[in-house]
């Protein structure tokens, strides 16, 4: 397994990583999932994603109990939640948000689901601009003098938001956000390619990406008319995520596109989903991709995906530009 530092942080984390988003607790049951951190573990990976929010806190009840049992020397691996959303379906008030109660009791919550002591990671699910983000930074600082979290950072903020974390925190002393999660992938690419240019270069930040098949996309079996077909375990989802329908069959254009990559990878002698994964570790940017899975064998084939980095070569890396056609502009002053 290959090892990246969070950023300009002293933190190595791994370079493929195990999310939970969908599945744990609520998509497959809690034999598989830990057969899946396992298998995770055993082959490298160090760093395990979760929310408060992610099946409204079962996510974290299923992986806290795996982590109880396996028992793992504590420092052989990074544990994260995120908060903002709440764990209610419909929260009051003070249950969701980035205010300092609602903060700092989704981290004792989460400490309590996960069975853990401290999170390695403590990340704002989403901008809450109800709050003041002074509040907010006074209180991931607040928590991690307490001992109850080592690093804190943001999902989904635009460059301005963060940069105003790091300018209170700079002006009051205090610890700033060190890693952001985005999405990325071949097809959404502006955050990562341009807006967060300065973050990287100004602030060190680092990034723990998700979703870089595209919420399945970029595996082919979406765009597939045999496996589309007969995988009958991917229609219910089609039929309750509009968005994702919208964003796979429902969009001619990309289906066009995940053809020629398809061709492209075929070319290369490794699959779609090989192609996708080392598309987004080549950029340096990138401190771990969040690999999500369902079955141990989805799981075990993606994180092979590393034997195939030598094959994206400056020339197939422009082939793949010349498929996508979406790469961000940016200006240079």
């Amino acid at each position: 397994m290959e090892y990246r530092r969070l950023g300009k942080s002293g933190l190595q984390i791994s370079a493929l990583s195990l999310g939970s988003w969908v599945t744990f607790g609520s998509q497959i049951s809690d034999e598989v999932a830990e057969e899946l951190m396992v298998k995770a573990y055993n082959a490298g990976v160090n760093f395990f994603d979760n929310a408060e929010v992610y099946a409204l806190g079962k996510s974290e009840l299923v992986m806290g109990n795996i982590l109880k049992k396996q028992n793992w020397e504590r420092d052989t691996y990074i544990v994260s939640s995120k908060v903002f959303w709440g764990r209610i379906k419909d929260p009051k008030p003070n249950q969701h948000g980035l205010m300092r109660k609602h903060i700092v009791e989704a981290c004792h919550a989460a400490l309590k689901r996960l069975q853990v002591e401290y999170l390695d990671l403590y990340l704002c699910h989403r901008p809450d601009i109800n709050s003041p983000i002074e509040e907010t930074v006074w209180t991931m600082h607040n928590l991690i003098q307490q001992g109850k979290i080592f690093y804190w950072g943001t999902s989904e903020w635009t460059a301005q938001q963060i940069t105003e974390a790091h300018y209170w925190a700079s002006k009051n002393h205090l610890i700033g956000p060190v890693v952001e999660q985005p999405q990325y992938n071949m097809f959404h690419r502006t955050f990562m390619e341009r807006d967060y240019l300065p973050l990287f270069e100004n602030f060190g930040m680092g990034t723990t990406i998700w979703s870089p098949l595209a919420s399945g996309f970029l595996t082919g079996k979406y765009t597939s008319g045999n496996q589309a077909g007969n995988n009958t375990s991917d229609k219910p989802r089609l039929e309750t995520m509009q968005w994702l329908k919208d964003r796979t069959l429902n969009d001619t254009a990309k289906v066009e596109q995940i053809k020629k990559l398809e061709q492209l990878a075929k070319d290369l002698g490794i699959p779609l989903t090989h192609l996708a994964l080392c598309w987004c570790l080549k950029n340096k940017n990138v401190s771990t991709v969040i690999l999500g899975a369902s079955k141990v064998i989805q799981l075990e084939e993606n994180l092979k995906c590393l034997d195939s980095m030598p094959k994206l070569t400056d020339e197939v890396m422009m082939k793949v530009e010349e498929i996508l056609q979406n790469k961000p502009k940016v200006v240079v002053y």
